[in-house]
């Protein structure tokens, strides 16, 4: 009888021993994938901060109408087809929304023609009356590709600061092609970079050329804040944009 327990004893350790081996590799694969489970987990909270914190473009034209904007001078703007399109000038058409600082803009435009003029206002003081103070106290981001036709220098180039700057580039697509430009205004800071190629950086302060004819800005300081605009500039000059829209900063 001792016996028998005895081979019975030794047979049961046999089989707990084969029997462990398994057990250990399911508990550690079990293990493993909690871990990884667990690293999933870490991971989705930071790309939901991400997500956050790089807010998408907010769209300040429906591709509708021009409910938020308004026109002041000679000329107009109407939409067609699902763009803004420019008539006459010279004019400002501006949002209305109110005042900008600490922000991307993003406009996508095409000219009509080889060459055609325009300008992205931005930084404007106080709300638009007519389209000279905007010129003279805020400023146009010009859009012009080749201002040499007119008597005007690279400080009058599509990108530039108008008359202020000096292009670091001419990047600009000449019509019917798209541009994309992206003008960041980080307090005094502005940077414009027209289809991913930087065009301007300047900062408030810097030295600029004397002005060359009286239709030019007066030279001075702009707020970090302010309205925005798009130029319609004369019969001959026929801008379409398919995008405007604002990005924050912080």
């Amino acid at each position: 009888m001792n016996k028998f327990l005895l081979c019975a004893a030794l047979a049961a350790m046999v089989l707990l021993a084969a029997g462990r081996p398994g057990h250990l590799q399911e508990k550690s694969s079990a293990q493993n994938g909690q871990a990884q489970n667990g690293q999933a987990q870490e991971k989705n909270p930071t790309q939901e901060k991400g997500t956050a914190q790089g807010q998408a473009f907010k769209p300040l034209f429906n591709g509708k109408d021009l409910n938020g904007w308004k026109h002041v001078g000679p000329g107009s703007m109407t939409v067609e087809d699902g763009l803004i399109r420019t008539h006459g000038g010279m004019g400002l058409l501006y949002w209305t929304g109110g005042k900008m600082g600490n922000c991307r803009i993003r406009v996508v435009y095409k000219m009509r023609d080889h060459n055609d003029n325009s300008g992205v206002f931005v930084r404007i003081p106080v709300e638009p009356r007519e389209p000279w103070m905007p010129v003279h106290y805020g400023y146009e981001v010009q859009i012009d590709n080749e201002p040499e036709t007119s008597k005007e220098d690279e400080y009058h180039v599509t990108g530039t600061l108008y008359s202020l700057t000096k292009p670091a580039a001419r990047p600009g697509k000449p019509g019917p092609e798209w541009n994309t430009m992206l003008i960041t205004l980080d307090g005094p800071h502005t940077v414009v970079v027209l289809n991913d190629v930087k065009v301007t950086d300047y900062t408030e302060g810097q030295p600029v050329p004397e002005k060359k004819f009286d239709f030019e800005p007066e030279r001075g300081r702009r707020p970090n804040e302010g309205y925005m605009g798009l130029q319609n500039h004369s019969d001959n000059d026929i801008v379409f944009f398919k995008e405007v829209s604002v990005q924050p900063l912080h």
